[in-house]
């Protein structure tokens, strides 16, 4: 009586020979295919691998071929193809012919017609006869006679389709291209791309393979066998096996072309780790009015616990700013107008202010860092010009759509500087986004509150065949800096635009929601190329 035990160690003597046996039955097959292809090859040449070798898969034809042609014995081309194959219900209409026919042969064996019931009774499926009669009294084969009853209007038919699908059944295609694609609509033919190989007699060709030595030993360095040895030559062209690496997303392969690019520039790098903002910060910093719609709950998500934030404060013993200061000005010019502004003329409530959201942009980060800047003071006693730029997620409650998402990533730059105007700034998009490979770029005069002159940023998306937005930008407004404490004569640059948008220009994704979302194909994660931005 066998234990358990002792039939484990049976199962494990088994194991290996078992898949010594497989991998020997592989190795076989090759040598018995390649051993044909030589055969066949001295009766015919050039050899087509799909008449020769018709019930093989093309992937076992192309690893003997790949074989002999490495050691010269065969030369060949491959040839790729599209022919039609049957659908399911295709190969019905073939062996019974079509719905249509079908109802007419049995409304003319009924000489006093049938009813819908009968009908579906008589020819034994209930869809077939529903179909086959839309298509039947289409082709004035049967009509209504007395009663309401169905009858055949004619003596003989030519069921067409099903001729159509014998003649695709035999030669997988048909002369008339039409009835491919009528048919193919029906879903009743699909399209399958078919590889095959013509093969032609290499510089050595022979009858039979030589055997080829892998390794050179010391047996044979002994003996000088190594001499007449033949060696089985290196395949360079193999591509190995596959290491299931890791894959940088293409978003972050074009956030560190950004980033080069902004280094390049003399752009220092701001920290975004802030996702949740107040709204003094978020908006009312910016000189959003608290009734603009961009702070209504269809186009921002507010956090409800906790619902609101102190207000600004200093956050470290070196930090010297006077934040009450600021927000009063910034109060003040809301409520009453200040520097040179007549404000918006509403009672500004510090309960908006203080309201928690998820950051609408990063914008909000670049005000903090201005506000900094403010407190500094150069040589001439002024804040020094300065260069800052983020990237990072920002996140608008928006229907979702081919272009648009509700959590996405925002590039943002700011330029702080004496003597800025806008020109300059146009000149400057100009070269910020050749140096990403967009050129072509269109300016549309458009509204923000927190700059003035504004201006979206267009470029041209081959895939979607229209001007896309790409970023928007402008000059921001006095009642804003003014209110930091900046001098007047100092001017900001101001744009942003998302990283998707840039990205989907460069990989050709017609959908956003396939570059950042559940929908993303892993595959194209893992393929896609490293760079693609082409800086000039």
């Amino acid at each position: 009586m066998r234990t358990k035990g002792n039939t484990e160690h049976t199962e494990e003597r088994l194991r290996p020979y078992t898949l010594q046996t497989m991998a020997s039955a592989q190795n076989t097959q090759q040598v018995d295919l390649t051993t044909e292809v030589l055969q066949e090859l001295s009766k015919h040449e050039p050899l087509l691998s799909a008449t020769a070798f018709p019930s093989i898969k093309s992937i076992d034809v192309k690893s003997a071929l790949d074989r002999l042609a490495s050691r010269s014995m065969i030369t060949y081309e491959t040839i790729e193809r599209e022919e039609a194959v049957l659908e399911e219900e295709a190969e019905e209409i073939a062996a019974n012919g079509s719905h249509e026919a079908r109802v007419f042969e049995a409304l003319q064996k009924a000489m006093n017609g049938l009813t819908v019931a009968e009908l579906e009774a008589a020819v034994g499926d209930k869809n077939v006869a529903k179909l086959g009669q839309g298509k039947a009294f289409k082709s004035k084969w049967i009509s209504k006679g007395k009663e309401g009853r169905l009858v055949a209007s004619t003596d003989s038919i030519q069921d067409t389709t099903r001729e159509q699908l014998l003649l695709i059944k035999k030669t997988h295609t048909h002369p008339d291209s039409k009835v491919i694609t009528e048919l193919k609509k029906r879903k009743l033919v699909k399209l399958q791309k078919v590889i095959s190989f013509k093969i032609h007699k290499g510089p050595k060709y022979a009858l039979e393979m030589v055997k080829e030595e892998t390794d050179l030993t010391a047996d044979m360095l002994a003996s000088g066998a190594w001499k007449t040895a033949t060696f089985k030559p290196y395949n360079f062209k193999a591509l190995g096996a596959d290491q299931n690496a890791g894959a940088l997303h293409p978003l972050n392969k074009v956030r560190h072309e950004f980033r080069q690019i902004f280094f390049e520039m003399g752009f220092e790098e701001m920290p975004t780790n802030n996702f949740v903002e107040t709204g003094f910060w978020n908006f009312d910093s910016l000189f959003v009015p608290q009734q603009h719609p961009a702070r209504d709950l269809q186009d921002t998500f507010y956090i409800s616990d906790p619902v609101k934030a102190d207000k600004p404060r200093a956050q470290s013993k070196d930090d010297k700013s006077d934040y009450e200061t600021y927000w009063n000005n910034v109060k003040q010019v809301h409520q009453e107008g200040k520097y040179g502004s007549i404000g918006y003329r509403y009672p500004w409530a510090e309960e908006e202010s203080l309201r928690l959201v998820l950051r609408t942009h990063t914008t909000a980060t670049s005000t903090a860092m201005l506000y900094k800047l403010a407190q500094q003071k150069g040589p001439d006693g002024k804040p020094p010009p300065a260069r800052y730029f983020s990237i990072d997620r920002v996140f608008r409650n928006e229907t979702v759509d081919a272009t648009h998402l509700a959590e996405f990533h925002q590039v943002e730059g700011v330029i702080a500087d004496y003597g800025l105007s806008l020109g300059g700034l146009m000149e400057f998009m100009e070269i910020f986004y050749k140096k990403m490979g967009i050129e072509d770029l269109r300016f549309k005069p458009a509204y923000n509150p927190y700059t003035e002159p504004s201006m979206e940023i267009f470029s041209y998306h081959k895939g979607l065949n229209k001007l896309v937005e790409i970023g928007n930008s402008g000059m921001f407004r006095p009642e804003m800096l003014e209110a930091m404490g900046l001098p007047k004569d100092l001017r900001v640059f101001g744009w942003g635009l998302s990283l998707e948008r840039p990205t989907m220009i460069k990989y050709k994704v017609n959908n956003i929601r396939e570059l950042l979302g559940h929908k993303v194909d892993l595959q194209f994660i893992e393929k896609n190329p490293a760079v693609r931005l082409e800086k000039s």
